[in-house]
C-alpha cells in the first residue's frame, strides 16, 4: 500500500461527486540555519523521534474518529431504512389515507431511502479511511523503531568511546606527571603525604625506567582511543545522523501527508453526502429523478382524497327507509276519559283544609333525580354550600337571579392576627351587604340551607365550604296569579317556593288524556373556556359546579395523597370528565362523592380543576389587577404585602371573589395535610401560581417568581382576607 494514497474503496455516492481537495502546496526552500544546527546536533536523531511520535498520534486520533463517525452513519442510515420499510408496510394497509396522500407518502418514503442509502454509503467510505489511516500509523510506528535502534545506537557509541578517550587521556597524564618527578629527583608526593621509592626494593633508576614504559604504554592507549573515537564521530556527523535524520524527516512528511489527505477526503465525502441528499430531497429540474419532497407534498389534494373515499363506499349505502308515523290506538280515548273526569270533580269538591299537606319547598325541582315525595329538606347531610346539592343534578340547583340585583358582598380587611382562625365568628360580621340594610344570620324560611347553618350534624358529611351572603339561596320571582287564591299555600315555615308554583301537583290519571311528549335533549351548556361572569349568570352559582365537585373530591379522598396538584393524572380521564361537564352537566356521573365517578384518581380530579382554571377566557385573579398584583407582591414587608393583596382581592368580581374563596379554604386544608402530601404553600403557590394569574400583554417570564409569591401570601394569610367556614 501507498501511505497517504487515495483510496476510493466505498466511496460516497456519485451524483455530482468532485475529487478530493486539493490544497496548495507550499515549496519551502533550503532548511533555515537554525533547523540545521538542530538536525545537525546531538538532538537532532531524538528530536526527530518526537516529532514522528506526534504524527502518529495524530493519524490514530482521526482514524479513531472515523471509526466511531462511521458507526453511527451506519447506525442511522440503517435505522432510518427499517422505520421507511416500517412505515411504507404499514401505510399500505386499509385503515389508512389514500388517493393523493397516499402517493405522496410514498415517494416521501422513497426520498428517505435514497438518503439511507447515501449514508450507508458514506458509512462504508469513512470506515475504509480509518482502516487506511491504522495502517499508515502501523508503517511509520514501525519505521520509528528501526530508525531509533540505529540512530541512538551510534549516538551511543560514540559518547561511550569519548568517554574512555578522556579517561586513557587522564591516565596517561599521571604517568607522565609520575615519571617527571621521578626524573628530576622530586621525591615528594602527593598521594596521601608519602614518599615514592622510601620503601621501594628498587633503586631510582628502576623506578624511573618502570614509569617511563608504563607512561608509553599509556600514550599508545590514549592514541589509539582518540583515533577510533575520531573515526566513529566522523561516520556519525558524515553519514549515521544525516541519513538517521533524512529518514525520520520523511516519515514525518508521509504519515502528515496521509493525515491531511484522508482529512481532505472527509471533507469531500462531506460534501458529497450532504449534496446527494439535497438532490435527492430536491431533485434538478431537468433531471429524472421525480417529484421533489416538497412538491410531493404540495400535491396532496385532501377534499379530493375524501370524495373520492366517499365515492367509493356507494356501492355499500342501503336503501332509504321511510320516515316514520305516528299511529294513534282509539280504544285509549274510551278508557281514560271518565276517571279523568271524575277525579278533577273530586278535587274541586275537596275543601281546602282536607287537602293533604303540600310537599317541602325543593322537592319538585325541574330534572330532580328522584321522583319519590318522602324527602324532606331536613336531611342536612346531603346538602352542600352555594347553593350545590348532593342528591340533586346541576339543574336542580336553585337559579339566582339577575346578578345585579343580588345583595352585593361586602369583603373584608385584615386586622393582623385578630383575623387568625379563632375570629371567624367575630370576622362574619363585615360581610353584610353594600347598602345600609345588615347581613341576615339565619337562612329565610323556605330556603333550601334552612336547618343546615347550627345543627350539629351538618360538620358530618362532606366538608362544607360556606355559603356567602350575596348568594341568595332563593330565586326572586313574581308570584303567579293563578295561586293567590289558594290559603292552602301558606304553611308553617312561610311561603310555597317558586318551583312548587311553576310545577303543580297533577293527578296520575290526567297525564292520560294528553298524548305522550317526546323526550328532549338537555342543550350543550358548556363550562370549560366560559368566563366566571357567564357562568354565574347562566347558572346563579358563585362558585362554578365543576369547581365544587373537585374541591369535594380532594377533600374526601385527596388530602393524604402525596404530591396532590403536582402530580398529573390521566390524561384520557380529564378530557373524558371535561367533556361530561360541558356536554351534560346534570349526569349522575358528575357526583365526584363517588370515586367511581373519577375512576378512582384523585389526581385526575386535581388536573380537571387546573385544566378549568387554565382555561378561563380570564384569570381568576383578572388581567386587570395582574400589574396591582405584581406591584404588591414586590413589597419586602410581609404585612404590607397582604394588606395590598387584600385590597386587591376586595376589588375582584362577585363570581371571582366566591371562586377564589372557596379555592384558598380548600388549599389551606390540603396545607394543613402536608404532613402527608408533601405540599406546602410554597409548593402549592408554584403550581397555582401561572394558572390564577395567567399572563397579561408585555408580561416577562421574570414575573413567574413574582406571581408564586402572590399566591404564596394569599395562602400563608388565608384567614386574614376570607373567612373561615361555618
Amino acid at each position: 500500500m501507498s501511505l497517504g494514497g487515495d483510496t476510493t474503496t466505498g466511496a460516497a455516492p456519485e451524483q455530482g461527486a468532485t475529487s478530493p481537495i486539493s490544497a496548495p502546496q507550499t515549496q519551502s526552500d533550503e532548511p533555515s540555519p537554525q533547523v540545521q544546527d538542530v538536525l545537525s546536533s546531538e538532538i537532532g536523531i531524538s528530536v526527530m523521534l518526537n516529532r514522528l511520535k506526534q504524527s502518529i498520534a495524530s493519524a490514530k486520533e482521526f482514524s479513531n474518529f472515523l471509526k466511531k463517525r462511521s458507526a453511527l452513519e451506519d447506525e442511522h442510515a440503517n435505522s432510518l431504512k427499517k422505520i421507511c420499510r416500517q412505515s411504507q408496510e404499514s401505510m399500505a394497509r386499509s385503515e389508512h389515507r389514500g388517493g393523493s396522500f397516499a402517493t405522496a407518502y410514498e415517494e416521501m418514503m422513497v426520498i428517505h431511502d435514497r438518503m439511507a442509502d447515501n449514508g450507508l454509503q458514506f458509512a462504508m467510505s469513512l470506515h475504509q479511511m480509518s482502516e487506511d489511516l491504522q495502517e499508515l500509523a502501523a508503517i511509520a510506528e514501525k519505521s520509528r523503531k528501526g530508525w531509533k535502534q540505529n540512530g541512538l545506537s551510534a549516538e551511543h557509541r560514540v559518547v561511550e568511546l569519548e568517554t574512555a578517550m578522556r579517561k586513557s587521556k587522564a591516565k596517561y597524564d599521571s604517568l607522565a606527571e609520575e615519571y617527571d618527578r621521578a626524573r628530576t629527583g622530586d621525591t615528594t608526593g602527593r598521594q596521601g603525604g608519602k614518599v615514592f621509592g622510601l620503601r621501594s626494593h628498587k633503586s631510582g633508576a628502576q623506578h624511573e625506567e618502570d614509569l617511563l614504559r608504563k607512561a608509553q604504554v599509556a600514550d599508545q592507549d590514549y592514541q589509539t582511543k582518540v583515533q577510533v573515537a575520531h573515526t566513529e564521530r566522523k561516520e556519525l556527523l558524515e553519514r549515521t545522523r544525516p541519513e538517521t535524520v533524512k529518514a525520520l524527516q520523511d516519515i514525518v512528511k508521509e504519515c502528515d501527508s496521509g493525515l491531511v489527505l484522508q482529512m481532505q477526503k472527509f471533507a469531500s465525502f462531506n460534501e458529497k453526502l450532504v449534496l446527494s441528499n439535497g438532490l435527492s430531497i430536491s431533485p434538478l429540474k431537468n433531471g429524472s429523478e421525480g417529484r421533489s419532497l416538497r412538491e410531493s407534498i404540495l400535491s396532496i389534494d385532501n377534499d379530493k382524497d375524501l370524495n373520492d373515499y366517499l365515492a367509493s363506499q356507494h356501492a355499500k349505502v342501503p336503501p332509504k327507509a321511510s320516515l316514520p308515523q305516528y299511529e294513534h290506538n282509539h280504544l285509549i280515548d274510551a278508557s281514560t276519559r271518565a276517571p279523568a273526569t271524575t277525579y278533577t270533580q273530586k278535587q274541586s269538591q275537596t275543601p281546602s283544609s282536607a287537602q293533604p299537606p303540600l310537599p317541602q319547598p325543593g322537592m319538585f325541582q325541574q330534572n330532580a333525580r328522584t321522583s319519590t315525595f318522602s324527602e324532606t329538606v331536613a336531611n342536612v347531610q346531603n346538602q352542600g354550600p352555594y347553593g350545590h346539592n348532593y342528591g340533586q343534578s346541576t339543574s336542580s340547583i336553585p337559579i339566582l337571579g339577575n346578578p345585579s340585583s343580588q345583595a352585593l358582598h361586602e369583603r373584608s380587611f385584615s386586622h393582623g392576627s385578630a383575623m387568625g382562625p379563632g375570629s371567624g365568628a367575630a370576622s362574619q360580621q363585615q360581610y353584610g351587604q353594600r347598602g345600609s340594610t345588615p347581613q341576615q344570620t339565619q337562612p329565610p324560611p323556605g330556603s333550601r340551607f334552612h336547618g343546615a347553618y347550627n345543627s350539629p350534624s351538618s360538620h358530618d358529611g362532606p366538608p362544607q365550604l360556606g355559603a356567602l351572603p350575596f348568594q341568595s339561596s332563593q330565586p326572586q320571582q313574581p308570584q303567579q296569579t293563578n295561586f293567590s287564591q289558594l290559603p292552602s299555600q301558606q304553611t308553617a315555615s312561610g311561603p310555597v317556593s317558586n318551583s312548587l308554583q311553576q310545577h303543580p301537583v297533577v293527578p296520575p290519571q290526567a297525564h292520560r288524556n294528553s298524548p305522550p311528549i317526546a323526550p328532549q335533549m338537555a342543550p350543550s351548556r358548556p363550562v370549560f373556556g366560559v368566563s366566571l361572569t357567564r357562568l354565574y349568570e347562566r347558572d346563579g352559582l358563585a362558585v362554578p359546579m365543576v369547581v365544587y365537585q373537585c374541591i369535594q373530591a380532594v377533600d374526601l379522598f385527596g388530602l393524604n395523597v402525596e404530591g396532590i396538584y403536582r402530580l398529573s393524572g390521566s390524561v384520557p380521564a380529564v378530557n373524558k370528565l371535561k367533556t361530561l361537564f360541558d356536554t351534560d352537566s346534570s349526569s349522575s356521573n358528575l357526583d365526584f362523592r363517588n370515586p367511581e365517578n373519577f375512576f378512582h384518581d384523585v389526581n385526575s380530579v386535581a388536573g380537571l380543576l387546573k385544566q378549568f382554571f387554565r382555561d378561563l377566557p380570564d384569570p381568576l385573579m383578572t388581567r386587570e389587577h395582574y400589574s396591582a398584583c405584581i406591584d404588591a407582591a414586590k413589597n419586602e414587608d410581609d404585612i404590607v404585602r397582604r394588606d395590598s393583596l387584600h385590597a386587591i382581592i376586595n376589588n375582584l368580581p362577585d363570581p371571582n371573589y366566591a371562586t377564589l374563596r372557596a379555592l384558598t379554604l380548600h388549599l389551606h386544608r390540603v396545607i394543613e395535610n402536608s404532613g402527608a402530601n408533601r405540599m406546602s404553600s410554597q409548593n402549592l403557590a408554584i403550581v397555582f401560581g401561572p394558572t390564577l394569574m395567567g399572563t397579561a400583554p408585555g408580561s416577562a417570564i421574570a414575573d413567574a417568581g413574582w406571581q408564586v409569591r402572590v399566591i404564596d401570601t394569599i395562602l400563608q394569610n388565608t384567614f386574614q382576607i376570607f373567612d373561615e367556614d361555618d
